[in-house]
């Protein structure tokens, strides 16, 4: 906050900024930080609309354009937990306004591209390291910052989001690319984009007490967390190093790492392929991804709602087991358009609604304080699991001739998940047992 000096030399704080709604200023925030979530998730998906327009283009593999969009994916979630550590000491609002920055000007620049290697480095490398700044981690540091109560229900629906802008742009983008090519589809995600940048610097404070306010639902004086002055690089290590010895976190780990696998990894890279290669129009194919998008708004929100009143490990195992079931039986259908339908319903609703229970685990494992950087190197599981099935699944699809094997061992590992969730907390709880 700047100060200003008094008659008598001394520093003073400057007055509050006022802002409008009083208390209820925290859903602006949550509509803010929606938006930039929305468009941040919209430019990780745009690689499955390119893939087939940049095959028509340049004729590079698709090994090739899963290579790029897999590497994305990785740094989207590797970034995660230094992310969450800079918001901490740099600040939020510093943070994602460098970021949308990042990130608009190097998909502006990929319109530019003529070789594999800058789409790797346009789409891949400097994308990755914007949008990771953007990811779910961002969600849950101000989730917990500007919310004392209902942090389930903000956090679903912020999630939702990050599913939403994934499914809901492509088949515009899509038809886009239709029409007139890939360029169009990259100019689009970067105007998308830097139209944020204005809209954060007036929108977003950095903390509720920055405008004269406690967290919502909080008691009235209740006192905000004062920002960490660490080094970013050492906070975020330190985290890791602390959680690392406790078995909750690979647990963690790992189920997310198989939730990114089955979701944004596999499904939302390749599923226009998929259906491709079962006579499927390119726009027809994103449309269902939209449907799953819309309905991942509503499973993702409910989620958070359940989570705040249910055991976060029963839901983790029925969302897991629901998905691999859904993936095994996938390839099997006849796809036609009440099939896929069915399956774009069912699977939206179970998208990412496992984050709102992955977040309350971290939290009870770890405390609200270090919380946003655990959960930022879980979150960096899930994106590390969607790199693998982007690049493995193009593998496949590359050496056999089909997707058949990569959505059965999706489906498996969802099932393995489902049974890992069970296991959470279970040491924590014991241990009082015990003693």
């Amino acid at each position: 906050m700047s100060s200003t000096l008094s008659p008598q030399g001394l520093a003073s704080p400057a007055p509050h900024r006022p802002r409008p709604f009083g208390q209820n200023y925290a859903f602006v925030v949550v509509g803010v930080i929606f938006l930039c979530l929305l468009a941040a998730a919209g430019l990780r998906a745009s690689p499955g609309v390119l893939i087939l327009p940049l095959e028509q283009a340049f004729g590079w593999s698709r090994s090739t354009t899963s290579f790029a969009a897999g590497l994305g994916i990785f740094l989207y979630g590797l970034v995660g937990p230094f992310a969450a550590a800079l918001m901490q000491s740099f600040g939020i609002r510093r943070t994602l306004l460098c970021a949308l920055a990042l990130m608009a000007s190097s998909t502006a620049l990929s319109a530019l591209m003529s070789e594999p290697w800058h789409l790797v480095a346009t789409w891949g490398v400097l994308s990755g390291l914007g949008s990771g700044c953007v990811a779910i981690v961002l969600g849950a540091t101000v989730v917990n910052r500007w919310f004392a109560v209902r942090r389930g229900l903000f956090m679903g629906l912020l999630t939702a989001s990050t599913a939403t802008g994934t499914l809901v742009f492509l088949p515009g983008l899509a038809a886009i690319a239709q029409a007139g090519g890939w360029q169009p589809v990259v100019l689009t995600v970067a105007c998308a984009i830097a139209a944020l940048i204005p809209l954060v610097a007036w929108l977003l404070p950095e903390r509720p007490s920055d405008i004269g306010l406690t967290p919502y639902g909080a008691a009235p004086g209740t006192a905000s967390e004062p920002p960490r002055r660490a080094n970013p690089f050492r906070a975020a290590i330190d985290g890791l190093v602390r959680a690392s010895g406790k078995g909750d976190f690979w647990l963690l780990f790992g189920t997310f790492f198989i939730c990114g696998l089955t979701t944004n990894g596999l499904v939302g890279t390749h599923l226009i392929s998929f259906c491709a290669d079962q006579g499927i129009p390119e726009v027809r194919a994103a449309g269902l991804l939209a449907l799953m998008g819309v309905f991942d708004l509503i499973g993702t929100t409910g989620s958070g709602w359940l989570t705040d009143r249910y055991d976060p490990r029963k839901l983790l195992f029925v969302y897991y087991g629901l998905r691999g079931l859904s993936l095994m039986a996938l390839p099997f259908t006849d796809f036609s358009f009440y099939s896929l339908s069915i399956f774009a319903v069912f699977y939206g609703l179970d998208w990412i609604a496992t984050v709102p229970p992955t977040v309350r685990l971290a939290n009870e494992a770890f405390g609200e304080r270090d919380a946003p950087i655990v959960f930022g190197w879980i979150a960096a599981g899930h994106q590390l699991g969607a790199a693998t099935a982007a690049f493995g699944a193009g593998l496949v699809r590359a050496s056999e001739g089909r997707y058949l094997e990569a959505f059965l061992a999706a489906g498996l590992t969802a099932l393995m998940a489902a049974l890992m969730s069970l296991m959470i907390g279970r040491m924590r709880q014991a241990a009082p047992a015990a003693a």
